[in-house]
Order: C-alpha cells, then structure tokens, then sequence
C-alpha cells in the first residue's frame, strides 16, 4: 500500500502545512534561544527577563502567521487553521472545494472560507512537481494536495451526518499567549523605564 492510498479517503486524519512553516518555526526558536542565552551570559537573566518579551513576540509571530495556518481533514470534516481563526466544517455542509491562490471551501450557508496554510497555488511559473505514478505523470504537489482533499471529502459526504455544523473559534492558545506577551512587554517597559 502506497503512502497515497494510505490517506486517499477522510478516515484517516491528514494535516496540509508549508513545509516553509516548519523551518520557520525551527530557526526562530533557533535564534530565540541564541538571542537569549548569548543575553543572559553578557548581561544577567534580570536583563535577558526584560529582553525577552520582545524576542518572543517576534518568535509568537513566526509561529502564528506562518506555522499554526494548516488544514486538516478527517472523517468529520475539515478544519482551516487560520492565524488567530479557527473554522471546521462538517463535510455534510460543505458545497464546493476548490483552489483560486488558496484553498477555499465554499459551504451551504454560502460562505467561502479561505485557507491561509495548506495547498497554496503558488505563483506563476514552473512550480516542483512530483511524480504521480497511478497517471503517469508529474503535478504540482498543491494540485495533488487538493485532489486528496476532495477525493476525502467525496468519500466521506456519502456517509456523512446531515446534522453537521460549521463552527468558528478563536486559536484561544494564541490568543491567550499574546496577551500574556503583551503584559509582559508593558511590565518589562515599567521596570526598564520606557513607560515611567
């Protein structure tokens, strides 16, 4: 069994982020943790404590603008992963999917949910392609992306409950970390005196 019709149909969960995202995140952390440390050994963990709000905003930031945008798909439906949004939709709700820059998922309602992470379009040119054994030819890795989606999403309608719904949340872990940044930088300014 191929890795592909592994995660053909929605039974099995599936996650669509840029594999950009992830080195992101990593050299983020990265530089972070250098930033950091190399604080903490020249100048003392106090002045690291008062450095560092501000190194992790911009380490929170790289994580919500680039890594938290997914896609997942599963036996009950899918879910766009924006920054600070998060939409799941039942497949029984969904009416169309298709891709314009992004991944959009057009619902009964109608309403058109677009995707900030998972298959983008990318722009125009000659994008990698990767070999498509089953056709005999080489696609575009967010045509395939898009083609497991809907293939999941097809598979899954037919048996899907009639009584799904479309829920919309705020990320609360981003949201509420955010916040906690943002006290930390105000009380950083007091005690360093940016504020007093």
């Amino acid at each position: 069994m191929t890795r592909d019709e592994r995660f053909r149909g929605a039974e099995h969960p599936r996650v669509f982020r840029a594999p950009s995202s992830i080195v992101g995140l990593i050299v983020g952390a990265v530089l972070a943790v250098v930033l950091l440390g190399d604080a903490a050994l020249r100048a003392g963990v106090g002045e690291m404590l008062l450095l560092a709000p501000w190194v992790l905003l911009a380490l929170w930031a790289v994580y919500a603008l680039l890594f938290a945008p997914h896609v997942r798909i599963d036996a009950d439906g899918i879910r766009i992963h924006n920054p600070l949004r998060v939409v799941d939709v039942a497949w029984a709700r969904v009416a169309d999917i298709d891709m314009r820059w992004q991944l959009e998922i057009r619902t009964d309602e109608p309403r058109v949910v677009k995707a900030f992470g998972g298959p983008v379009a990318g722009r125009p040119g000659r994008p990698p392609l990767r070999r498509d054994d089953s056709r005999g030819r080489r696609e575009p890795p967010a045509i395939r992306d898009l083609q497991l989606i809907q293939e999941a999403w097809e598979t899954a309608r037919r048996t899907a409950s009639k009584s799904g719904v479309v829920r919309r949340s705020w990320d609360i872990p981003s949201v509420i970390s955010l916040l906690v940044l943002i006290c930390w930088v105000i009380i950083a300014l007091f005690i360093s005196g940016g504020l007093g």
